[in-house]
């Protein structure tokens, strides 16, 4: 769990809260900014985007991975989720498998407006995971 250094870390915190601010979530009222760092290094940002029919949204984490992938990365170290909240919140299930197709030992962290932050690698996360190596 060492892909990070502070300065990467506290970039992808600050990218993560400025796309929260764009979250769309007028149902939930549950805004979330995610940033993934790439293994070419690079970092992307995404947010929640909810739907009138909710099976249409998209969580933050999964619009941060798949802007990765729009720009031709396909390996994902590190996931750094924000919500607005006084304590962390966890990855879905669903953005846990879709983290593990792009980054099965990737660090995910999660930061909130409270003192308190959680960190786990993917593994620890959505153990015994059905993936790429599996097919």
């Amino acid at each position: 769990m060492n892909e990070l250094n502070e300065e990467t870390l506290r970039e992808m915190i600050e990218r993560a809260k400025k796309a929260a601010n764009n979250a769309y979530s007028p149902y939930s009222k549950f805004k979330v900014g995610a940033a993934v760092l790439s293994g070419e290094r690079q970092i992307f940002a995404g947010c929640n985007v909810e739907n009138a029919s909710f099976g249409m949204t998209i969580c933050a984490e999964r619009n941060a991975i798949f802007q990765s992938v729009a720009h031709g990365a396909r390996k994902i170290l590190a996931v750094v989720i924000y919500t607005p909240t006084a304590e962390p919140t966890a990855p879905c299930g669903a953005c846990r498998q879709v983290i593990n197709e792009f980054g099965p030992s990737a660090e995910v962290i999660c930061v909130c407006d409270g003192k308190n932050s959680a960190r786990w690698t993917l593994s620890q996360l959505l153990t015994n995971a059905f993936g790429p190596n599996n097919l």
